[in-house]
Formats: structure tokens, C-alpha cells, sequence
């Protein structure tokens, strides 16, 4: 049996089910014999087509390259043993479920508010990952210049939260936004390329991978002393003695300021943040507020936000290859 599902980037993005046994990141999945079982491709490399229409701006050898530097972007991190290469130039549409990986333009001209979407069909007898595809909404004006285009949508910057999705990544949380009159957000900072809002057309502040992709990546194809160098926080989130689903949870390192996060996965509250460098950190809890819940988790997840934002009272010290001890997180209602 196949299961197909689709997710879609820009101005706002779904996701597909989480999965419960995260570390280090929010990642896709699909049950298998009652277990959730991590969406990741289990062959390397990972080969891909793209479509040979080109858009106006963008010609199809452009849209290649852009690719290209995307997908060398996630298989240049150190930590990561994962890998992208390109087989060749097809007239095939994303989309047609035809056993290949294929990137390409479509217009839809109806998704206002969608840049691009990543499709998955997958074996829900054995949870292998069979075909993923990327579709660029046309309807949008594209550009692949280094240094940005005023008006027009980074392809790079796009690419490379596309490209995450097809490797097995969900969304970060690690961001501002603000409300627009439109109803939209706009993206003040963002600490993840994975966030699920785009930067405004013309920036290319989305091209290079923070810490929380960084630890994404890495703990879906761990590569090297991945396991042995780097360490993971773990807990629980209450609200008056229960457990919260989908609290927002951050490892800030007092050393390099970097910060990585994760989710409260289950209905007890329980969390575990992986791919953490030794060292101390401080820990703050969130509702989810700055992009719409349906961007993490499905509508019929428990997903509490009626709670305050608080930090933990003391610094959080993880260790070299181990955890650093459950530690229990208590908000309190809003």
C-alpha cells in the first residue's frame, strides 16, 4: 500500500504527521505496524530530476543550478552523511507519481499564498520513502541572481527549505513574524531555513542553514562522530500537573549563542532536543504563535497554546554523547 501526502512552502506550509520519536528536530513520518517510523531515504545518493521548462527569468539550466547549490548546501554539513545527484533533464511533471524525483514549475495561480510544495508517496507496509517531488508555484516571479532580485522570489533560498523537506525535514519554530493587514505574516528574523514563512521577495537571507537545520539533517543521516561528539536535553512540559502537546521548547548555548529546538510530542508533555554541542544551555518554553499551528502538526493533534512563554530556572549542562537528565518544564495558563 502507498501513501501520498504534500506540503507546501512559503507563505504558509501544512505538514505531515510528526513523528513522536523525534530528536534534535521535527521530522516527517508514517506508522508502520503501530510505531512511527522516520520518512528518510535509506539509499544514497538520493537522485533527482528536474523538469526542462523554464519560467520567465529563470531558464531551465538556471533552475539546475539553483538546485544544485541547495542540495550541496545539506550534504556539505560535516555532521551529516547524506547525499543529492542529478540524473538528468525530463520533460516529466512533479507531481505524476511516477517513481522519480522530480523538481519543476507548475502554475497555480489559486495557492496565493504557496511559493512551492513537496509531495511524498510512501510504502505504508515497510515506511520506505518511494518518490518525493518539488513543484515551484509559477504564478510568482522567480529569480536566481547572487545577490537577489527586488520583486522577485530567491529560487536558492526556496530550494533549500524544499530540498530539507525532501531529505525528511519538518519545520522550525525558531522565528518572528509579524501580522500584515492582508491577514499574511511577515518574517522578522528567522534562526532556520526550515521555518515555514518566507522572507520578502528579493532577500536571500534564506540560503545558508542555522543551527537547528543543521541539527536536523544530522540526526536523520548522523555521519561521523555525530552520535559520540554531540549530546541531547530531554523532559517534560506541564501545565497544572498534565502534560502540553506541541509546546515549543528552545536550547539556547550560553556559549555560542547558537539555538536549536524541538516539540512536546506526545500527550505527556515529553520533549528530547538532540544535536547539541557540550556545554551549558539556557531552556525556554513557547505556545506555538508566530505561523499557524496547521504548519507543525494536523488539526486533530491536541495542540496546546493556551500557555505563557517561560524560561527553566537554572542552566541545563549537556553532556559529551549523552542526555542531560529529564528535567520538568511547568507553564502556567494564560
Amino acid at each position: 500500500m502507498k501513501r501520498c501526502f504534500t506540503l507546501a512552502l512559503a507563505v504558509l506550509l501544512a505538514i505531515g504527521a510528526p513523528v513522536r520519536e523525534a530528536f534534535g528536530y521535527l521530522k516527517f513520518g508514517t506508522n508502520v505496524g503501530g510505531r512511527d517510523v522516520p520518512l528518510r531515504w535509506s539509499v544514497m545518493p538520493v537522485r533527482y530530476y528536474i523538469n526542462d521548462q523554464g519560467v520567465p527569468g529563470v531558464t531551465a539550466s538556471d533552475f539546475q543550478a539553483a538546485l544544485g547549490r541547495a542540495f550541496s548546501t545539506w550534504q556539505n554539513v560535516p555532521t551529516a552523511a547524506v547525499s543529492y545527484q542529478f540524473v538528468g533533464f525530463t520533460s516529466a511533471r512533479p507531481g505524476e507519481g511516477d517513481g522519480m524525483n522530480t523538481l519543476g514549475f507548475r502554475s497555480a495561480p489559486e495557492l496565493d499564498r504557496v511559493l512551492a510544495a513537496t509531495s511524498f508517496i510512501v510504502d505504508t507496509v515497510t515506511g520506505a520513502l518511494l518518490e518525493s517531488d518539488i513543484f515551484f508555484n509559477s504564478a510568482f516571479l522567480w529569480s536566481t541572481s547572487a545577490s537577489g532580485t527586488a520583486g522577485r522570489v530567491d529560487l536558492e533560498s526556496i530550494a533549500l527549505h524544499e530540498t530539507g523537506h525532501l531529505s525528511g525535514l519538518g519545520h522550525s519554530m525558531i522565528g518572528e513574524t509579524e501580522m500584515q493587514a492582508n491577514g499574511g505574516r511577515r518574517v522578522i528574523a528567522a534562526e532556520g531555513v526550515m521555518f515555514p514563512i518566507a522572507y520578502a521577495a528579493g532577500s536571500v537571507a534564506a540560503r545558508v542553514p542555522r543551527a537547528d537545520d543543521i541539527a536536523g539533517i544530522s540526526d536523520l543521516y548522523p555521519g561521523g562522530d555525530f552520535a559520540e561528539d554531540f549530546g541531547s536535553l530531554s523532559g517534560r512540559v506541564t501545565k497544572n500537573g498534565r502534560g502540553v502537546f506541541g509546546a515549543h521548547i528552545v536550547a539556547f548555548s550560553a556559549a555560542s549563542g547558537s539555538m536549536i529546538a524541538n516539540f512536546s510530542l506526545d500527550t505527556d508533555g515529553h520533549f528530547s532536543i538532540a544535536g547539541l554541542a557540550p556545554g551549558p544551555y539556557v531552556v525556554r518554553v513557547e505556545p506555538i504563535d508566530d505561523a499557524g499551528v496547521d504548519s507543525y502538526f494536523g488539526a486533530s493533534e491536541p495542540t496546546d497554546v493556551d500557555f505563557r512563554a517561560m524560561y527553566f530556572d537554572r542552566l541545563i549542562v549537556v553532556p559529551r554523547g549523552g542526555d542531560s537528565g529529564a528535567i520538568e518544564v511547568k507553564v502556567t495558563p494564560k
